[in-house]
């Protein structure tokens, strides 16, 4: 009787999860079977959806309901705190696994090439957003002195950095933030905060409802300067062929119009402002010089030579994600990625058998996690295509005890499906004193014994 497809896929954020999903509901899933591990360096699951997205978002967090019903299924089996390659190499996943999907995400932050960019008070979005995320790799505390503050970038982590220093510590405190965050925030000194753009409000990469998420609170006043709405021929060609993009046009429109009102804490969105040099006096961040940018005819900007200094005391840098480099694999180091056709990771001209990768890894960090799924259904069915024209290679251990056999050998302290149930229920706990939903467990230690690892 032939035994099940065997697959390791690494990265138990959406992009895996939607990896073995798509293997689920695959023809091979019923004949001759799929048996899925899922290997996470967490320990907990959902990558990007509990470490990436702000802790008011509820409604992204959403998501987990449904990457829940995937892992709660008998074929799939979760291995958290195991990293790749420290716990275990590509090499040994061959040796148990007929193929190997990496689906690992994007934790560092893009360089941005500007004077000043290492100064005292020059920060990384993505190091950011782990600390208020209560990522348990990073520091506790982060400092919070500045009174006025620059956010370089017009995404939606951009949004996210600015609203977190712009709103109150007791108003994100509903929600699943750790008790250190709460306290940093708390001491949170920010009173302005700038969010800078080169280009125009029409070339905004804003999700419309991000962006009217900033006027909710009662504690931030959102102010755009009228001179800033501006759109050329190509502006108005992306607003016609773009839904969204004409939302946040129109959006940023109705805000420039309005009078300035009273809520004490000011968040300025600039456009056609080009970051120029983070300027800084005894290794501290003291100002931020821009240039002035106009529109080219075709929705792109040129510098005009005109520059102002904005004084600042600290600037996030949110100019985009860089995925992690993965040992014993071929990188991409422009892009960030691994080199892929269809899935298929390349290497010198062609397909690494039995290799494959899906998501931030595979297209770099755009998007969002729903376009994550058409990846990983064509990376799937090129994984499947290939299993049945036999260009697999044969793993030499395929039982499923011989993966636990190997950690516990190893010593590694794994967390399991069942796990994340009982830190869930940990992270419940710890909130329902407070009427809160959950509050976020932070140390490893902490997670794992809470796991039950």
């Amino acid at each position: 009787m032939p035994r099940p497809l065997r697959v390791a896929i690494v990265g138990a954020g959406p992009a895996g999860i939607y990896a073995a999903d798509a293997l689920l509901k695959s023809e091979a899933a019923v004949e001759p079977g799929v048996s899925i591990d899922l290997f996470e360096r967490m320990p907990a699951p959902f990558g990007l959806i509990r470490y990436g997205v702000a802790p008011d978002h509820p409604r992204i967090k959403g998501i987990i309901t449904a990457l829940h019903q995937v892992l709660d299924k008998p074929q799939v089996r979760l291995f958290g705190n195991v990293d790749y390659p420290n716990d275990i190499s590509l090499d040994e996943l061959h040796s148990f696994y007929d193929a190997v999907i990496f689906s690992t995400g994007a934790t560092a932050d893009r360089a941005l090439a500007i004077p000043g960019v290492d100064l005292d008070g020059s920060y990384g979005a993505a190091d950011f957003v782990s600390w208020y995320d209560g990522h348990p790799d990073v520091p506790r505390t982060w400092p919070l002195e500045a009174e006025k503050v620059a956010v370089l970038g017009v995404g939606n982590v951009a949004l996210d950095v600015a609203r977190i220093l712009a709103k109150t510590a007791d108003e994100l405190l509903p929600t699943e933030i750790p008790a250190n965050v709460y306290d940093g925030l708390k001491a949170n000194k920010a009173l302005e905060v700038h969010v800078f753009g080169r280009r125009g409000p029409a070339q905004a990469k804003f999700s419309p409802m991000e962006l009217r998420e900033l006027d909710h609170s009662p504690n931030i006043e959102v102010i755009v300067n009228p001179e800033d709405i501006d759109y050329d021929e190509g502006s108005i060609a992306t607003r016609r062929g773009n839904k969204q993009a004409d939302m946040v046009a129109k959006t940023l429109e109705n805000w420039a119009i309005r009078d300035i009102g009273e809520r004490p804490h000011k968040l300025f969105l600039h456009f056609f402002e080009s970051p120029a040099e983070i300027l800084g006096e005894d290794g501290k961040v003291v100002g931020l010089r821009t240039e002035r940018t106009e529109l080219d005819g075709t929705g792109n900007v040129k510098g005009t030579g005109n520059f102002t200094d904005w004084d600042i005391q600290s600037v996030y840098r949110a100019v985009g994600y860089l995925s992690d480099e993965l040992p014993k694999l071929p990188w991409d180091v422009e892009s960030g990625t691994v080199p892929d056709e269809g899935g298929r990771v390349i290497e010198a001209g062609g397909h690494l058998q039995s290799t494959y990768v899906t998501g931030w890894i595979r297209r770099g960090p755009v998007g969002l996690i729903g376009h994550t799924k058409g990846d990983a259904n064509e990376t799937v069915a090129n994984l499947l295509a290939d299993h049945a024209e036999g260009r697999l290679s044969e793993p030499a251990a395929p039982a499923p005890e011989a993966v636990e056999a190997f950690l516990a050998e190893r010593s590694v302290r794994y967390t399991t499906w069942e796990g994340w149930h009982r830190l869930d229920a940990a992270e419940k706990a710890l909130g329902e004193p407070q009427g809160r939903e959950r509050v976020k467990i932070v140390e490893r230690e902490d997670m794992l014994d809470a796991s039950g690892a």
